[in-house]
């Protein structure tokens, strides 16, 4: 039976200043989406090598500062930091336009621009990651969180083919200019809204690697967070190489070409996006913890699907699958990892989300690409399969994890 309390959720407005933030960071995302695809391209050109080295110069600064950068997001405030993140970016993005318009692309250029891509995205990332608990409600937070999980994967639709374009009407410098001007745009926003339910650090401070690593502590001794984080882990580990690896392997071992593989890809984003637009509208079932594990068995019955399909209609079925049942689990899941954590440690709990998820693809990546060269695509998707599975039943096997779900309230 629907309470009175669910009700007024769901009726409930989100604030408008959530909703500017959230355009905002929406535009800078999909400025940023057009600027990674652009730097790829042009590292491509110098061959194979080149591209790994700039891809690679942006995901090492962002994984070996990302705890530090939790704990400065706590100790000066999330909005201060996003302000100062903005502001480099601009310059640097509008730095690098200039420059390709002038030099070319010089690996040297951009294996510069990477570092510092990545540098700002450490102390960036778990600060944006911790505002929907300071701009909105603890009970809105599930809605809040849908709706930018709905935007980004609009983004993740469009941000590729806008990079393409950008690319081949005017290069990266037009990539790299566009990212600036969005910059420019969510910096205007950050410094006109304040966050209603913001809570700033309290307690004498410490070194800020001991706060970074305070974060650890918080996470394994809250309630819920410890198998929530592994949950995530896991989640991480077993679904995103099925699309980026396995997928694309399992298309060319059975012929179906490039267009079945995009057809299969594209069928997990709709999935996604269905169910987080529900979400956004409808708010969270009522009992999120349970629902998220529902949906991470949703998903090891579309890899299951996908692993098994004789055609591209079947692959394309267990790819919707997949991508409801991670919408499931990422919507349900997501809101509890901010309304279970201390509010003098929003953004090092984000940090520590990012910081799991990217050690488990640089795990899961090699480990399943290796899996492949001894037995075939469709049993390796099956492997992830039935660890997804394990994961699973890890979570129902954690009373904690469906306790710290029920969100505490706070007072403005």
């Amino acid at each position: 039976m629907t309470t009175h309390a669910s009700k007024d959720v769901v009726s409930a407005r989100l604030p408008t200043s959530y909703k500017v933030w959230l355009a905002g960071a929406m535009g800078s995302q999909l400025g940023d989406a057009a600027l990674y695809f652009a730097l790829g391209w042009a590292a491509s050109a110098h061959g194979g090598s080149a591209a790994g080295l700039v891809l690679s110069a942006i995901a090492l600064p962002r994984t070996v500062l990302l705890l530090v950068g939790g704990a400065v997001g706590d100790r000066l405030g999330a909005r201060p930091v996003m302000i100062m993140g903005d502001a480099v970016m601009l310059f640097v993005s509008a730095a690098l336009g200039v420059s390709v318009w002038r030099w070319g692309t010089p690996v040297v250029l951009l294996v510069a621009a990477a570092l510092v891509i990545g540098a700002v995205d450490a102390f960036y990332l778990p600060s944006s990651g911790s505002m929907p608990r300071r701009l909105v409600a603890d009970d809105l937070v599930p809605r809040a969180l849908a709706l930018r999980q709905t935007g980004s994967q609009i983004i993740t639709l469009v941000g590729g083919p806008l990079g393409g374009v950008l690319v081949a009407v005017a290069g990266l410098a037009a990539a790299a200019l566009t990212d600036s001007v969005t910059f420019a745009m969510v910096l205007v926003v950050l410094i006109t809204i304040r966050p209603g339910f913001d809570v700033s650090a309290t307690g004498h401070r410490r070194n800020i690697l001991r706060e970074a690593f305070d974060g650890l502590r918080v996470a394994m001794t809250t309630a819920g967070l410890r198998p929530a984080l592994l949950l995530v882990g896991g989640a991480a580990g077993f679904i995103l190489p099925v699309t980026s690896i396995l997928l694309p392997l399992l298309a060319r071992s059975h012929g179906w070409g490039a267009g079945a593989a995009g057809l299969a890809v594209g069928a997990l984003a709709v999935g996604t996006l269905s169910v987080t637009v529900i979400v956004a509208r409808t708010g969270l079932r009522p009992r999120p913890a349970t629902t998220a594990l529902c949906g991470l068995l949703v998903t090891a019955a579309g890899e299951t699907a996908l692993a098994l399909s004789p055609n591209v209609g079947a692959a394309v079925a267990g790819a919707l699958a997949m991508g409801a049942g991670t919408g499931i689990f990422t919507t349900h899941l997501g809101p509890m990892l901010l309304t279970a954590a201390p509010p003098s440690h929003l953004s090092r709990i984000q940090s520590l989300l990012s910081l799991v998820q990217s050690s488990a693809l640089l795990v899961s990546n090699n480990a399943l690409g290796n899996l492949t060269r001894l037995i075939q695509p469709g049993p390796t998707i099956l492997v992830c399969a039935g660890l997804l599975v394990g994961c699973d039943v890890m979570g129902f096997c954690a009373p904690s994890l469906r306790a710290a779900t029920r969100p505490r309230s706070r007072t403005q």
